[in-house]
């Protein structure tokens, strides 16, 4: 008798992570909500609000320091989750970063209080960590799982796509960052904020991934400045329609006409990013019809994952870049 066996080539399935809700990311350094962003919420029945509350960098001194602690100057509507979330830049991790994690719990928790901000189950930490880095990274995750724990609370991390290939951190769960997939050296590079075919690379590690996953997708733009074909910064909230300063020569590329050192109100330093006349600026976003397509890929290769997803990020300008029946397709399953 010829026995045939046949050989299931089914992914295998993942856990999706629990109460999966409709969420944004919020990343400025103040809170408040206008008009078009509050109808946002109320349109897409958002669930979850993502805070950044504040950065942990390497001070003046070599000390791991908070930086560009957010300001509450307004509250989140009622019925929204706030989760905190903490950016740790990758440098800290080479300077004891477990010796924290009491303090930027503690840090956290006053904040809530302070504020009145209530019902907050879930801390977020978000960090581009690397295999040097990994060991101490996952070690104050651990540390910071535990205090967690302790106030019935839960862990969850971001995950870049180079991270699909390397061990999984100790949290309750991850979220898939699908932005800034690509390179800013030079002009000619496809667009870095999301391309289909720099996530494609990575899919086939989507699937085996032992961590339960959400993902989180981009609405903005970035206004990026060259000297020649060579990046050199990102500009934030330029006009560029001001004529004593830009000329527009294509669609989406702007001359600088005029030299002009602009403040850089992102660095926790005094800085500044100087325009040279002759320099250019590419304005870029992933159009609607990528973002459908990377969704719909990620759903194929590990489905569930986009029960809950979280656009990047809560903000007028770049809610504007989409129309509300693209809205529709990103937030869906």
């Amino acid at each position: 008798m010829l026995i045939v066996v046949v050989v299931c080539g089914c992914k295998p399935e993942r856990k999706a992570i629990d109460n999966p809700k409709p969420a944004v990311y919020y990343w400025r350094t103040s809170l408040y909500l206008d008009s078009v962003e509050r109808q946002f919420l109320r349109d897409y029945n958002v669930g979850k609000m993502y805070v950044r509350y504040f950065d942990v960098v390497v001070d003046s001194k070599k000390q791991l320091s908070p930086n560009a602690t957010i300001a509450f100057k307004d509250s989140v509507p009622q019925g929204i989750e706030v989760i905190p979330t903490i950016f740790i830049v990758n440098e800290c991790c080479k300077h004891n970063l477990d010796t924290i994690a009491q303090l930027l719990v503690d840090r956290v928790l006053k904040m809530n209080e302070t504020h009145d901000i209530k019902g907050v189950k879930e801390l977020q930490i978000d960090c581009d960590w690397s295999v040097k880095t990994q060991d101490a990274y996952f070690k104050f995750l651990e540390q910071v799982r535990q205090l967690l724990k302790a106030k019935n609370m839960t862990l969850s991390a971001t995950i870049r796509l180079h991270q699909l290939s390397m061990p999984v951190p100790p949290v309750d769960y991850g979220v898939l960052m699908m932005y800034n997939t690509g390179e800013l050296k030079n002009s000619k590079q496809r667009n870095p904020i999301l391309d289909k075919r720099d996530v494609a690379p990575y899919l086939k590690n989507l699937a085996a991934y032992e961590l339960p996953l959400c993902a989180a997708y981009p609405n903005f733009g970035w206004q990026l400045l060259y000297t020649g074909d060579k990046f050199r910064d990102i500009l934030y909230s330029e006009d560029l329609n001001d004529t004593a300063l830009y000329r527009k020569v294509d669609e989406g590329k702007y001359l600088v006409i005029s030299s002009i050192d602009l403040p850089n109100y992102l660095s926790s330093n005094s800085s500044y990013t100087y325009l040279n006349a002759g320099d250019s600026v590419m304005v870029v976003k992933p159009d609607a019809q990528t973002l459908v397509q990377v969704h719909d890929a990620l759903s194929h290769e590990r489905p569930g994952i986009n029960n809950q997803v979280i656009i990047y990020s809560l903000n007028k300008s770049s809610i504007n870049n989409y129309t509300p029946n693209d809205y529709e397709k990103i937030y869906r399953p």
